[in-house]
């Protein structure tokens, strides 16, 4: 059995099977994309909620894992060499589960980088500004007088999602024929703006025509329906 007592977070959410990949995370659109690809390749593995509205990310034991403070993060006992891995940052997540399991991840050098490609445009375009969105529309920011920072974020979440829509005319997924990990970056996040944020008229997602067919194909997947709902709330 392995002996994860080293890290800290153990200590706070006690591993039930240390010798499988403990998973910390909750079901929010980057949670969600690490918890749907461990669905994907069946990988055990053990899920923590860590409450985030309770601020369990800012607590020292979550911290140790991940000084940035957010979910997800992963501690694979399994790691390379046998060695323990604490791993955070999602789109890491990914590629490293993608190149753990071999899976959804394409093993052809030019693809398997402009699968990446994707993930990190998700990572640093569509993630923050749809989030920024749902926060001037649907939480706090929504009784700012002020719409001018809504209106900032509308507008560009409709151009990122015109270039995910132009991305996909003539793709069933991001990379065409083959789901892969850039498709699980990027499914919790529409789901999200069009769903709890209700932004798709912002964003005019009416008008789209591909975007949501990919969506559709996405959500049917039986490890992207269980994905979205782990962990649960204890």
């Amino acid at each position: 059995m392995a002996d994860l007592s080293m890290f800290p977070i153990t200590s706070r959410w006690p591993a039930k099977n240390p010798d499988i990949l403990q998973l910390y995370s909750a079901p929010t659109p980057n949670g969600v994309k690490v918890s749907i690809m461990l669905e994907e390749t069946a990988l055990p593995y053990e899920p923590h909620y860590i409450d985030i509205g309770q601020d369990e990310t800012w607590g020292p034991e979550y911290l140790s894992l991940n000084p940035n403070g957010k979910i997800p993060a992963i501690l694979d006992p399994g790691g390379p060499n046998g060695q323990p891995l604490a791993l955070f940052e999602s789109g890491a997540i990914l590629v490293y589960l993608a190149e753990k399991t071999g899976k959804l991840l394409p093993a052809d050098p030019a693809a398997r980088y402009q699968t990446i490609q994707w993930v990190m445009w998700q990572m640093g375009g569509m993630g923050p500004m749809f989030g920024q969105l749902g926060f001037f529309h649907k939480f706090a920011g929504k009784d700012y007088e002020d719409k001018r920072p809504r209106d900032r974020y509308a507008r560009e979440s409709a151009r990122l999602i015109r270039v995910l829509e132009s991305r996909l005319d003539g793709r069933d997924w991001i990379m065409g024929d083959e789901y892969t990990i850039a498709d699980i970056a990027m499914l919790g996040w529409v789901r999200n703006l069009i769903g709890f944020y209700g932004a798709g008229e912002l964003v005019q997602y009416d008008e789209l025509k591909h975007v949501p067919r990919w969506l559709e194909r996405g959500l049917a997947r039986p490890a992207v329906d269980r994905g979205l709902n782990i962990p649960t709330r204890p």
